[in-house]
């Protein structure tokens, strides 16, 4: 997924935890209604995918090199092909009646050596986005997603300072070409958790990476009004991996650097947190174990109008893991899990919230940083098994598909798991004042 969730620090959040002992609300939330108004014909509903991640015939890249030196669960081969097959993946997209498809221009792709730009690599990502506009789809652009050319990697990756100019000459090109196609924008996915993940790959010392987060946001910046010099009426954003309990203190200090540069702000929200659960938060490598919470993206929603009141919220990515495609342990569907979700998207947007839009991640299964086995796809695929990479509907198509139809879900729809009593996903407030559903 664009987001790979980090177990997050039991210290900071014990801390978190304790406030609510004694901390008071912010606002008393309204009482949940008896019926529901849908998100109207303007949401944007969307799915989600990553250049890596999907396209497969991976150019030499900081993550080619690292799967090919053997460092993870599975070799990366093809991935699921999008490379080949995008032309079939966006229909996919389109039969699920969503507006928005997400995905990444890979640097590596475009720019092989330094200086020397790949028309073959663009005219790639032109077909890809002539698709998906001719499908009646918006494309969304993630200029950044983890990934970054094989040369880069011997200048020193984000732990040298000249990155910056390296990575705007890339993205001011890449900005020239699509422009025009009226995307939305995403500078970097998931800034903060970057760093934490070149620093586990071992491309990054520890003591660089509050270096690289500053870097990150001087490009942020930079893209930002270079875009809006190319594209009126652009909508740039940076989206935050949302960290339960946590977030002001583990994204907050690059938020800050990047507040006045937002169009809208993205948010990327999976797993819950609980009193009970604060201290079994599953292995990063079991990410189908981690505590689901689908309230939890009404209270991270929440969380992000009261920092910037008004502004466009876009939950960017928003899924449910499996294992290997298997029901999961406790039970909880794709289908359900989505439709519990839109509902809280729905409350949320009746309590004044100002979200515009929600991406599923993901349209397909794909390479999951390293392994196969996290699935999160609406389309599911058997990479090690089945050479024809055949897309295999979950149930979540079905659902997905009626909740853009209806946009989102029955007036009278009541979600499958109720909201918890004590909620930290927004630390005090969630559990001081919690959401709740009608009787």
């Amino acid at each position: 997924m664009g987001s790979r969730r980090r177990t997050l620090s039991l210290v900071v959040l014990a801390a978190s935890a304790a406030l609510t002992a004694t901390a008071a609300p912010a606002f008393a939330r309204p009482e949940p209604p008896a019926r529901i108004d849908s998100l109207g014909p303007d949401f944007l509903w969307g799915v989600a995918a990553s250049g890596f991640q999907s396209e497969g015939h991976a150019p030499d890249s900081n993550w080619s090199r690292y799967a090919a030196a053997g460092k993870t669960a599975d070799p990366y081969r093809d991935s699921i092909d999008f490379y080949d097959r995008y032309l079939s993946d966006i229909q996919l997209a389109k039969g699920l009646g969503v507006k928005v498809y997400r995905i990444s221009v890979e640097w590596a792709r475009v720019q092989p050596q330094p200086g020397v730009w790949d028309e073959n690599g663009f005219r790639f990502y032109d077909n890809v986005i002539g698709a998906i506009k001719a499908a009646g789809m918006r494309p969304m652009i993630t200029l950044d997603h983890w990934v970054y050319p094989g040369w880069e990697v011997d200048r020193g990756g984000w732990g040298n300072p000249a990155i910056v100019d390296d990575w705007l000459a890339n993205a001011r090109t890449v900005v020239d070409r699509f422009a025009s196609a009226d995307p939305m924008w995403v500078t970097f996915n998931e800034p903060v958790a970057y760093p934490i993940l070149e620093t586990a790959a071992g491309r990054l010392p520890i003591t660089e990476t509050g270096a690289m987060r500053d870097r990150i946001a001087q490009a942020h910046n930079a893209i930002y009004d270079y875009i809006h010099t190319r594209q009126s009426g652009a909508m740039v954003t940076s989206n935050v991996a949302y960290f339960p309990g946590a977030d002001d203190a583990v994204n907050g200090p690059l938020i800050d650097k990047i507040a006045a540069k937002l169009d809208y702000v993205g948010i990327d929200y999976y797993y819950g947190l609980t009193p009970e659960t604060l201290g079994s938060q599953a292995d990063f490598n079991q990410m189908w174990k981690k505590p689901l919470q689908p309230e939890g993206i009404y209270y991270a929603l929440s969380h992000y109008a009261n920092k910037f009141p008004g502004k466009p919220l876009y939950i960017v990515e928003n899924g449910m893991p499996t294992e290997n495609g298997a029901p999961r342990a406790d039970g909880y569907t794709r289908a359900d899990d989505l439709r519990d979700t839109v509902y809280w998207l729905q409350r949320a947007k009746a309590d004044g919230m100002n979200v515009i839009g929600y991406n599923y991640w993901s349209l397909t299964d794909n390479y999951e940083w390293g392994s196969y086995t996290p699935r999160f796809g609406l389309y599911t695929v058997d990479v090690l098994t089945d050479p024809t990479l055949t897309r295999r509907p979950t149930d979540a198509v079905p659902a997905y598909t009626a909740i853009t139809r209806d946009g989102g879900v029955p007036a009278d729809y009541r979600p499958t798991r109720a909201p918890s009593a004590c909620s930290l996903v927004d630390a005090v407030e969630s559990c001081t004042d919690p959401v709740a559903v009608p009787h």
